[in-house]
């Protein structure tokens, strides 16, 4: 399954790309009626209350002003003053309405976003930048909170008062008003050719804006490693490649989304001259009068006015579209890594086998072609062979980190397909060359997926750990269990991490334990203990070792030699190193 988030699949044609992305949209505020309809009905009292308005002003100058009779005038000021007093507290409860919507929704979708990463396989990580994800959940979801907290009352509220203007036109004088809509029809057709392009120029730049996210988050990353090289350079090349990207696809969005904004204007100041022109010929012909001639002014602007903010406003909506677009291509994908139900099962005496397993990684070549073993309970099994021969590959097959491209993985005589995840990692330990840990105490981490010693104290948690022999190992922190771990940082060295994970692995039991290098970056005395407390195991504990240190594999029960997509036995230490030095298979 490929996982690039570049890629956008499964949209047809743009016009029913965009119906199905807006229904999706909407959807995500299917459980706010409430606040919905009540958000709705401020904005109709707002519109309804601003449309009475010029027709009160033009009776107004029609009856009182040419008149003289200014009390009547006062009294038509007073109800339009408490009209428009009572449109701000309606527009202030719409804002605040919308406003609390758009955080909830904001506060749903990145949960929703951020819950279906955990779901996807390592290949999905593999395949993206880390900093492109995170400015899926910062940058494009806040865009969407944008477009229901601010920009979908505006744009309901400039439909509502549109067709209200618009209806006013008409009824006010039938040919006048057709020929003040006139120019709309220009609108929409503008905006019927231009809307797709403007939602990919968006779609550029949202994307170019997750490619600087990730270029930072690299070079921040790997920054000891750029001064260690001086290669500031380098870094700075890169930075300012993706920055010039982002600038021209920022250009690109800006240019777009502003495109409305002068014809809409256009289109309004033409829609004015036809009223002011028509209708002072019909004022002087006897069939208008100055009052309606006013009242029709104030409604061609209610008309062009609010499309000069769908302007603006169909731009915001084209950005939320192509942020929903990036988003719920990610919330679609589907792990790979399915649960298989009912399966059948070997009686076995082994813990672990393959059959027949090859594996391929997406869009590359084979790494393992057909490979078969077994792996008994209570041995010490280690993989050995040349760098890129495959070995970590099988290890996460084993752990099933990915699932092979074919053939099966055996594990208590199952489908190893068919433990859930709970089940398999309580089964299967794995110590990685480069352990991740988290911010925090050495406690929190060596306790993390760990259920049953969670509600240990201190002192019972220190007891589990002497009886499991790992006392030696918690005396390399100064401060004992309460020392802080930082991910980047210099709290811990790197030796230090690798026997917090040692100790987290071992705690849990497992039945099978994988130690990918984890003796890479640590001292000889402390590799050593190491070696005493995986004795220690419990008789049916299996150990998988990676190394390249042959003082690492030398008490293995049993060495396989990974290379050219092979797993071969190799006999003894001294077959294994001659399949090193000479990279070729025995039998």
């Amino acid at each position: 399954m490929n996982y690039d988030l570049n890629q956008f699949v499964g949209q047809k044609e743009e016009k029913n790309a965009t119906y199905k992305a807006l229904r999706k949209l909407l959807a995500l505020i299917s459980d706010e009626h409430r606040t919905l309809m009540l958000a709705f009905g401020a904005i109709f009292v707002n519109s309804t209350l601003n449309l009475l308005g010029p027709i009160l002003i033009g009776r107004a100058v029609d009856k009182y002003i040419q008149t003289r009779q200014f009390h009547g005038l006062l009294v038509y000021g007073s109800i339009l003053l408490a009209m428009y007093v009572f449109t701000i507290g309606a527009g202030y409860l719409q804002s605040r309405l919308m406003g609390n919507v758009g955080q909830r929704t904001l506060f749903k979708l990145r949960n929703a976003v951020f819950n279906k990463l955990q779901e996807l396989p390592v290949a999905f990580f593999n395949q993206n930048k880390a900093g492109d994800l995170i400015s899926r959940i910062n940058n494009d979801t806040d865009k969407l909170n944008q477009f229901f907290s601010q920009s979908l009352m505006q744009f309901v509220g400039s439909i509502v008062t549109m067709i209200g203007s618009g209806l006013f036109l008409l009824f006010i004088d039938l040919p006048l008003g057709a020929a003040a809509l006139s120019p709309a029809i220009l609108i929409w057709l503008f905006i019927k050719l231009t809307s797709a392009w403007v939602k990919q120029k968006n779609a550029a730049n949202l994307k170019s804006v997750g490619n600087l996210s990730a270029e930072i988050q690299e070079s921040l990353t790997n920054f000891k490693v750029i001064i260690a090289f001086n290669r500031r350079d380098y870094f700075r090349k890169r930075f300012n490649e993706a920055n010039e990207q982002n600038y021209k696809t920022a250009i690109g969005a800006g240019l777009a989304s502003n495109v409305y904004l002068p014809v809409f204007s256009l289109a309004a100041s033409i829609g004015q001259i036809i009223v002011l022109g028509f209708g002072i010929y019909l004022i002087s012909t006897g069939h208008f009068t100055i009052g309606l001639l006013i009242s029709f002014l104030s409604y061609v602007t209610q008309f062009y006015n609010p499309l000069r903010q769908l302007a603006v406003l169909w731009a915001n909506f084209q950005v939320a579209l192509a942020g929903w677009d990036r988003i719920s291509h990610m919330l679609a994908m589907q792990t790979n890594l399915q649960t298989v139900e009912n399966p059948l099962t070997v009686p076995t005496t082994s813990l672990l086998s393959f059959q027949n397993v090859s594996f391929s990684y997406p869009n590359g070549h084979e790494v393992l072609h057909n490979i078969s073993f077994t792996l008994e309970r209570g041995k010490t099994y280690a993989l050995v062979g040349p760098t890129g021969g495959g070995k970590t590959t099988t290890a996460s097959l084993i752990a099933r980190l990915y699932d092979p491209t074919s053939g099966t993985v055996l594990l208590d005589g199952k489908d190893i397909r068919s433990y859930n995840a709970a089940e398999r990692t309580q089964k299967i330990g794995f110590i990685l060359q480069e352990p991740f840990l988290f911010t925090g105490t050495v406690r929190e981490n060596i306790l993390y997926g760990n259920e049953h010693h969670q509600q240990y104290n201190n002192e019972q948690l220190t007891e589990v750990i002497r009886q499991a022999g790992l006392e030696g190992l918690l005396e390399r922190f100064d401060e004992g269990l309460n020392t802080k771990v930082q991910t980047t940082g210099d709290s811990v060295s790197l030796g230090q991490k690798q026997l917090i994970a040692f100790m987290r692995a071992v705690l849990r039991n497992p039945e099978l334990l994988i130690l990918d290098e984890a003796t890479a970056n640590i001292d000889t005395v402390t590799e050593q203990l190491l070696g005493e407390i995986l004795q220690k195991l419990p008789e049916s504990t299996t150990r998988i070792l990676i190394a390249h240190r042959l003082n690492t594999i030398e008490s293995a029960d049993e060495i396989f030699f990974v290379n050219a997509g092979q797993v071969t036995r190799a006999g003894s230490l001294h077959d294994a190193v001659d399949m090193l030095l000479h990279g070729k298979r025995v039998s």
